[in-house]
């Protein structure tokens, strides 16, 4: 059996969610790294109106995705494969060794302010359940335009996924979608328009930024969440870390290549179980976990369930 853990994306925040983390040693230390890169306290940016902003959410998962991995590790849980959906591939590089700790953290400030100052106001994701998706790119072709740009942004499941753009684009596909047969329609808490062509100029500046980053070739495999491959090679991680902020999320595809390379146990990081569900409409055999829900205790026993059969 083979482990792969998760970590989500922009939605998952949670108010005090670093207030939260596991009181050990090892956080601290987390803490105070995160703190002197930034210059501030990074227990400053889970409070509710701090993570309005999409800096202080990313850093915030961040930080949480690395901390309660890194627990599980001290568990004696080794994964063989990580893999994140948006923000959720920096602490998976992280964990996988392909990138350290205080570089995750400046560039993942760096991207949430690209990301915050792209488009500030007007902007952000929508979700669409119960529509096959070649339905919905023909609804988005009909609304898309430079007045109204509209793109499809997730494909989390075969009829779930996610739309980028303007809100009155956003709109017009929504109600298409509820006339069309859509089973729910929602306005996302996602104030950017993230994983579209919208995000390419942001997504260039990142790049340069992270050519200034080491990064190593991993120890765990590293999943992608955008192409549903495993990466290897430094310079496709670097590549995967700096634009998936505008390209499609293929979470079905990372799921089902994680899957078909023997993976029967995911384990989502808190505060995320979003990815769980989603794990779990893939993983005929073995099961899906979210750490925030089950606790450390049930997973580790889970785990050891898992080892002895």
């Amino acid at each position: 059996m083979k482990i792969l853990l998760t970590f989500p994306g922009q939605g998952a925040q949670v108010p005090q969610m670093l207030h939260q983390l596991p009181a050990n040693e090892m956080t601290q230390q987390l803490l105070s790294q995160a703190s002197a890169v930034l210059g501030q306290d990074v227990l400053e940016l889970d409070s509710a109106e701090a993570l309005e902003k999409t800096r202080a959410v990313q850093l915030c998962l961040l930080i949480s995705g690395v901390a309660y991995a890194r627990q599980l590790q001290q568990q004696g849980i080794s994964a063989d494969f990580v893999s994140g959906l948006s923000i959720g591939a920096f602490p998976a590089a992280v964990i996988a060794g392909a990138l350290t700790f205080p570089d995750a953290v400046r560039l993942v400030a760096l991207r949430g302010q690209l990301m915050e100052q792209a488009y500030p106001t007007g902007y952000g994701l929508a979700a669409i359940l119960g529509l096959p998706l070649r339905q919905l790119e023909m609804l988005i072709a009909q609304v898309n335009s430079a007045a109204l740009p509209v793109y499809l942004a997730n494909i989390n499941a075969e009829e779930q996924m996610v739309i980028a753009g303007s809100e009155a684009a956003m709109a017009q596909v929504m109600a298409l979608a509820k006339a069309g047969g859509a089973a729910k329609v929602q306005r996302l808490a996602v104030s950017v328009p993230s994983h579209c062509a919208l995000l390419i100029p942001a997504a260039e500046k990142l790049a340069q930024a992270i050519k200034q980053v080491p990064i190593a070739r991993p120890q765990i495999a590293y999943l992608s969440g955008s192409s549903g491959r495993v990466l290897w090679q430094p310079e496709r991680i670097a590549d995967d870390l700096a634009f998936n902020m505008a390209r499609v999320v293929r979470w079905h595809e990372a799921m089902v290549a994680a899957y078909e390379r023997e993976v029967r146990l995911a384990i989502e990081m808190p505060p995320g179980a979003v990815l769980t569900g989603l794990s779990k409409k893939v993983m005929e055999q073995g099961e899906a976990l979210s750490l925030g829900q089950q606790g450390l205790a049930a997973v580790c026993g889970i785990v050891a369930k898992y080892r002895r059969s």
